[in-house]
C-alpha cells in the first residue's frame, strides 16, 4: 500500500518552474500564461491529506495538444503511405491528385463529387465506367479519386488486368485468396480495361474478378478505350457476360477531350527546340 500511495502522491505533484508563483487563491500559477497549474478538490474534499490536484494551464494544454497533433499526423501520414504503397500498381499514380490537376479535364467535378459522397456511393454500390479517347484523362480522373480516398485512410486498389492476370498465373495456388483480397478493398479501380489479351483463360479470370466484385457488393471504377457501343454490343458470349456485368455495376462517363499525352509531348518538343535555338542545350 505504501508503494501505491507514493505513486498516487507523485501523480498529484505539480511541476513548478522558476517563473511560477502562488496566486491570491493559494494555487500555483504559471509564470507565462498566468493560469492555475492546480485546482482544489470540490466541496473541500481531500485525498491523502491534500486538498488540490494538478491542472493544465494554457501553456501546458497547448503543448499537449501540439504533441498529440504531431503524433496523430505522423500516424496518419504513415497509414496513407502504406495504403498508397500497397494500393497502386504503378508508383506514378501517386501523383494523380486533385492538387496536381491542370484544369483541362471537364469531367473532374464528377471525381470531386464521388469522393465527397463516398459513404453514399459505397453503401449503394455505385461505380464509374470511364470511356473515351486515348489520353483524355480517364486514368488521371480515377487516380484523383483513389488518392483522395487514401488520404482519408480508405483503402483503394488501382491496378490493371495485365497485373492481375500475371499475379494469378504465377500465384495460381493462391488464386482464390488473391481474388478475395481484391474484393476486400472498399474501392477497386481497373485501369485500361479491355486492353488485356483475350485468351480463354484471361477472359475467364477477368469475369471471375468482376463477378466476385459484384457479389461482394462493393463499388468498382473502370477506365477503358472501348466505346460504349462496343461494350453494349460484344462480339461473343465471353465478352457479353463481362461487359454486361460491368455495365450493371458502373455508370458510364464519356471523356471527349484531346490526347493530353500528345499535347504534353508537343509542349516538351517545343520547349527543347527553344532551348536549342538559344544555345542553352
Amino acid at each position: 500500500m505504501n508503494g501505491l500511495t507514493d505513486k498516487v502522491l507523485n501523480m498529484m505533484d505539480t511541476a513548478q518552474e522558476p517563473e511560477d508563483y502562488i496566486g491570491e487563491d493559494g494555487l500555483l500559477h504559471c509564470g507565462k500564461c498566468h493560469k492555475p497549474k492546480e485546482a482544489y478538490f470540490p466541496q473541500g474534499k481531500a485525498l491523502f491529506g491534500r486538498d488540490r490536484h494538478p491542472s493544465e494551464c494554457d501553456c501546458r494544454r497547448a503543448e499537449r495538444e501540439r504533441l498529440e497533433k504531431r503524433e496523430s499526423d505522423e500516424k496518419h501520414n504513415a497509414e496513407v503511405e502504406r495504403l498508397k504503397r500497397e494500393g497502386f500498381s504503378n508508383p506514378a499514380m501517386r501523383h494523380w491528385t486533385f492538387e496536381n490537376d491542370n484544369g483541362k479535364c471537364p469531367q473532374i467535378g464528377k471525381a470531386h463529387s464521388y469522393v465527397e459522397k463516398w459513404e453514399t456511393v459505397r453503401s449503394e454500390n455505385l461505380g464509374y465506367l470511364l470511356w473515351g479517347n486515348v489520353g483524355s484523362g480517364k486514368s488521371y480522373f480515377a487516380g484523383c479519386i483513389a488518392n483522395a480516398l487514401m488520404e482519408k485512410e480508405i483503402p483503394v486498389c488501382m491496378t490493371n488486368f495485365a497485373t492481375i492476370l500475371n499475379n494469378l498465373f504465377y500465384g495460381s495456388e493462391y488464386r482464390n485468396e488473391y481474388i478475395v483480397r481484391l474484393c476486400s478493398y472498399p474501392l477497386l479501380i481497373l485501369d485500361d480495361f479491355g486492353m488485356e489479351r483475350g485468351t480463354e483463360y484471361g477472359l475467364e479470370q477477368v469475369y471471375n474478378v468482376i463477378d466476385s466484385r459484384y457479389i461482394s457488393k462493393k463499388p468498382l471504377i473502370a477506365t477503358t478505350n472501348l466505346t460504349l457501343e462496343q461494350l453494349r454490343n460484344p462480339k461473343d458470349v465471353s465478352h457479353a457476360r463481362i461487359y454486361g456485368r460491368l455495365l450493371e455495376m458502373c455508370v458510364p462517363v464519356r471523356f471527349t477531350g484531346g490526347d493530353f499525352r500528345k499535347i504534353t509531348a508537343q509542349q516538351k518538343m517545343e520547349r527543347l527546340k527553344k532551348l536549342i535555338d538559344r544555345g542553352e542545350c
